[in-house]
C-alpha cells in the first residue's frame, strides 16, 4: 500500500517536472535565435570587412590564423570558432522549428548549446502546463516515474511478501 503511493507521488512529481519541458525548450529556443542573431551580425561585419580587403571570410581566417601577431591568431581563431557554431546553431534552430512540441524537447535534450542552455536554465520560469505538448510531456514523464519507481521496488516487495505470508500462516495456526 504504501509502495503504491509512493509511485503515485513520484509519478505526479515526474509529471510536473516533465510538463515544464516543452517550456524550457521554448525559452531555449528564444535564446537560441537571440544568439544567432548576435553571431550573424559578427559574421556579417567580419564578412565585410574581408570583402574591402578583396578576400573571401574563409581567406580572411585563414590569414588571421597565419599571422605571426598572437591577437590576430586569436582574432582568426575566434572567428573560425563563430562561424561553425554559427552553422551549428543554424541547424539547430531549423530542427527545432520543423519539429512538433516533443520533437523540439527531444532537439533541445539531445543537441543543446551549453552557454544558451545554461543563460535559459539562469532566466527559467515555470509555466502552467497547457499545451497539449506540455500535457504529452507530463503523461509521458508521470508513466516513466510511476515504472521507475515500481521497478526499483519490485525485489523489497518480492522480498517482503514470503515474510507476510508467513506470519499470516502462523496467526492462522498458533500451534
Amino acid at each position: 500500500m504504501l509502495a503504491r503511493r509512493f509511485a503515485l507521488a513520484i509519478a505526479v512529481l515526474a509529471g510536473l517536472i516533465g510538463s515544464q519541458g516543452p517550456e524550457f525548450a521554448q525559452q531555449y529556443r528564444q535564446r537560441l535565435g537571440g544568439a544567432l542573431a548576435e553571431l550573424n551580425r559578427i559574421i556579417a561585419e567580419f564578412d565585410a570587412e574581408a570583402q574591402t580587403q578583396n578576400l573571401t571570410p574563409a581567406e580572411a581566417v585563414s590569414r588571421l590564423e597565419g599571422n605571426a601577431d598572437p591577437l590576430a591568431r586569436e582574432r582568426g581563431d575566434d572567428m573560425a570558432a563563430a562561424i561553425e557554431r554559427q552553422k551549428r546553431l543554424s541547424a539547430q534552430l531549423r530542427a527545432i522549428a520543423s519539429g512538433g512540441p516533443l520533437t523540439r524537447l527531444y532537439v533541445v535534450a539531445t543537441d543543446f548549446d551549453p552557454e544558451i542552455a545554461r543563460g535559459a536554465l539562469d532566466a527559467y520560469e515555470p509555466a502552467a502546463p497547457l499545451s497539449l505538448g506540455a500535457l504529452a510531456a507530463a503523461g509521458f514523464a508521470a508513466f516513466w516515474g510511476w515504472a521507475a519507481t515500481h521497478l526499483i521496488a519490485w525485489p523489497f516487495r518480492r522480498r517482503s511478501r514470503p515474510r507476510g505470508m508467513e506470519a499470516q500462516s502462523d496467526a492462522a495456526n498458533p500451534a
